[in-house]
């Protein structure tokens, strides 16, 4: 059985997380997806983490399944290329600049029924990248401990990954659109939107302005319900989440706390079977539980847990996820062990969404204009001698 995007064709420009992401999640569900790059390699194609051999790990992570062109985005026969390349595919996403000859209204002249999702920074033109939109946003400042008032950011890239996503999805809904309507679409997409409407869909937002209230840093515990870490005897570290009442009665049963958090409930005067009285007395219920952790093992710890299905995970460091995890293994069905040039043998994901009988798009990234003279044979339909004289001219590059 095929793909379920088998047939879509989609150029892409792009540098770093959003618009990679969103067209590697096309190329994962069956579009064929080509990169375009400057000569060398753009802005994002040594980023860090790389190997020891200085090949970039996050470039290969971003990139997977896609197929690579390397040109003179300066060049004016280039430039020619590429525009001619998008109206041949009819869908383009890009987080580059969308001036001049990569315009919507200069593409589209090609091809009046062009989709394009265009990636900007804010929804005004100015600059922003995931950090300055995170740092903005307010969750920072609620990220963290109560007694260090220092905003904290998040490791991951979160804007950015959403950004991607909805990047696919709008090329997707342009392109249902097209086919209902035979008219193109010039999609806008500011990665501070993608956060601003996150906050206000979380109710933050209107927590501050109908509340009047500012969201407090409170570490590792869950807002609004009974969630946080505890520390067992051998040094490990696990986040404990009963937010249903199954979830809230297996805690106290694999803890043998039942009684204790009955008793804790009737000298505090609270209902525990209310998720928010259980969040406000949180400090407390942690006397209750913390000596039931600190006195078991990892393993002790899991046993007990598992046994009345109790919503845990352990916290793990990125070496121990693949030692540890039987989650991050081949075992998953999204995951591959594939070779990737340059780099060497490792796990591979492919798309996180399983569609019945459908292989899950784990692949491997290309090298840098791997594709360049298939591209420019079967998609523009040159021949050898031009193709030739162009990578001669410096025009384009392959990867010999």
């Amino acid at each position: 059985m095929g793909r379920p995007l088998d047939g879509l064709r989609v150029v892409e420009g792009s540098a770093f997380v959003a618009a990679p992401s969103g067209g590697m999640t096309l190329a994962q569900l069956g579009a064929d997806v080509i990169r375009f790059d400057a000569l060398g390699g753009g802005i994002d194609h040594q980023r860090w983490p790389l190997t020891g051999d200085g090949v970039s790990l996050y470039w290969n992570g971003l990139n997977k399944g896609k197929r690579s062109l390397a040109v003179n985005l300066r060049d004016p026969e280039a430039q020619e290329l590429l525009a001619e390349l998008i109206a041949g595919a009819g869908n383009f996403l890009t987080n580059f600049p969308a001036g001049g000859w990569m315009s919507y209204e200069a593409l589209s002249q090609r091809r009046k029924d062009l989709v394009m999702v265009a990636i900007t920074g804010s929804h005004d033109g100015t600059s922003a990248v995931d950090y300055t939109v995170n740092c903005a946003v307010g969750y920072p400042a609620a990220t963290g401990f109560a007694d260090d008032q220092r905003p904290v950011n998040n490791v991951v890239p979160a804007w950015d990954l959403m950004c991607g996503q909805m990047a696919g999805v709008g090329l997707l809904a342009a392109d249902r659109q097209r086919t209902r309507t035979g008219q193109g679409s010039l999609v806008a997409l500011a990665l501070a939107d993608v956060a601003l409407a996150t906050v206000g869909m979380l109710g933050n937002l209107a927590e501050a302005q109908i509340n009047g209230t500012e969201r407090q840093p409170i570490g590792n515990d869950l807002y609004g319900a009974y969630g946080t870490d505890f520390t067992t005897s051998d040094g490990r570290r696990v986040m404990v989440v009963a937010i249903s009442p199954k979830q809230w009665r297996g805690l106290q049963a694999a803890t043998e706390t039942v009684d204790a958090v009955a008793a804790l409930s009737v000298s505090l005067g609270v209902d525990f079977s209310d998720e928010g009285q259980r969040f406000l007395a949180r400090e407390d219920l942690r006397t209750v539980f913390g000596p039931w952790f600190a006195g078991r093992t990892l393993s002790e710890v899991a046993e007990a847990l598992d046994a009345h299905g109790v919503c845990w995970g352990p916290y793990r460091t990125f070496a121990q996820l693949p030692q540890e995890d039987p989650r991050c293994s081949t075992a998953n069905p999204m995951f591959a062990d594939l070779n990737q040039p340059g780099v060497g043998q490792h796990l591979v994901p492919g798309s996180p969404l399983a569609f019945a009988g459908v292989e899950r798009g784990a692949a491997t990234a290309p090298r840098l204009g791997q594709h360049t003279e298939q591209i420019l044979a079967e998609d523009l339909g040159l021949g050898s001698a031009v193709i030739g004289g162009l990578i001669d001219r410096g025009v384009v590059a392959t990867d010999r």
